[in-house]
């Protein structure tokens, strides 16, 4: 197992030197579950969250695992993994799925990378308690600085046993048995009167079924946006609301909302459903408009993310900068709202195009691009 943790790279997600492809979170789980992974046969474990295959690929290595069952919410997370596989020669030996019922039907051990979310947190608890085995058990890992005592309660909804094991090296992991009977309770949508727009979340979309106060700058400059623009992107999409803005904004006018995020993509189309927008956005499932031609959009919007895991980095948000360059038509716009500490203004010179301020608050500043 060491030689195969040792062999898996973070590509293609951002590098920094503060990133790993295996950190010790990873090592603490393989290592407390090896006795229960020792005792599963195929088909018998589920793994959440994996960052790049140190889970799967290193319970595969150590117990002969086979048809491990995987969700990762991050599209980049999948693809790095799948280059894992095919570099230690272990292809074949898991399936992606949805985070479903499917996930977790009949397992006996599932291993979860612990979001920071809570309501992340919830929506696997309940998804793993809703089917696995009644004698399965749930190992949780994090890094402790991140881990509160409102995630033991959080498990503790969907089970009837959670503890702790020891720490080390700055992480820990929780074990939830017992699940109990729930009823799922994502996506969960919440009606914004003062916005006229109902917003649904599953629970690793950032700001859940709020509308965080970046995205709001946006929607205020929504009005002196491209009023040309003939296709409009909404680049990172989070639960749609852009998407939805624009589609309402401009009646007739193709919009596409993406993001890598598989909870983002599931939330966007149900905002776009909540609120009457059905065949208006297409929602696609994509990691920085890799399938969005050259050169086809009039107007991109962003609100870029700031962290890569824990670490604040800006290579997250180069990318999405470079991708809105690649596929806007010359004269096209790039609207982006972002922290006002962050230094994005001159990567969006360089990357897009001649950029200006157009709103300044004490938290975010709101600028606009325009594609050379």
């Amino acid at each position: 197992m060491t030689d195969v943790l040792e062999l898996l790279r973070r590509d293609p997600d951002v590098e920094a030197p503060d990133l790993v492809p295996v950190d010790a979170t990873d090592r603490l789980l393989l290592d407390e579950a090896a006795p229960l992974l020792a005792a599963c046969g195929p088909g018998e474990v589920a793994v959440v969250d994996d960052s790049y295959g140190a889970l799967t690929l290193g319970a595969v290595a150590r117990h002969g695992l086979a048809d491990v069952r995987v969700h990762q919410d991050l599209l980049v997370g999948e693809r790095a993994l799948a280059a894992n596989a095919a570099r230690t020669g272990l292809q074949g030996c898991y399936r992606q799925l949805p985070l479903t019922p499917e996930l977790a039907r009949g397992a006996r051990v599932v291993l979860v990378k612990a979001p920071r979310a809570l309501d992340a947190l919830r929506e696997i608890a309940e998804v793993v308690a809703t089917a696995a085995d009644p004698g399965v058990t749930v190992l949780v890992g994090g890094r402790v600085k991140h881990m509160t005592h409102a995630m033991n309660d959080v498990l503790r909804d969907s089970f009837t046993d959670v503890s702790a094991t020891l720490a080390r090296q700055k992480s820990r992991v929780l074990v939830a048995r017992g699940p109990r009977p729930v009823t799922p309770s994502f996506p969960r949508c919440r009606e914004h009167a003062d916005l006229g727009l109902i917003v649904c979340a599953h629970g690793a979309a950032f700001a859940g079924s709020k509308v965080d106060a970046g995205t709001r700058a946006l929607l205020a400059e929504l009005d002196r946006m491209r009023p040309d623009a003939g296709t409009a992107l909404d680049l990172g999409c989070g639960t749609g609301v852009l998407a939805v803005a624009l589609a309402r904004a401009r009646p007739g006018r193709p919009v596409l909302a993406t993001d890598q995020s598989a909870a983002a993509v599931s939330s966007t189309a149900a905002t776009v459903s909540a609120n009457g927008l059905d065949g208006r956005v297409e929602v696609r499932r994509d990691d920085a408009a890799a399938t969005v031609p050259d050169r086809s959009v009039d107007l991109v919007v962003c609100n870029p993310p700031f962290h890569v895991g824990a670490a604040v980095v800006t290579a997250a948000a180069d990318r999405l900068f470079a991708a809105a360059a690649r596929v806007l038509r010359p004269g096209g716009e790039l609207w982006c709202v972002y922290n006002s500490v962050l230094p994005h203004r001159p990567a969006l010179g360089r990357l897009v195009g001649p950029t200006r301020t157009v709103g300044r608050g004490a938290r975010f500043v709101v600028t606009v691009s325009v594609r050379r």
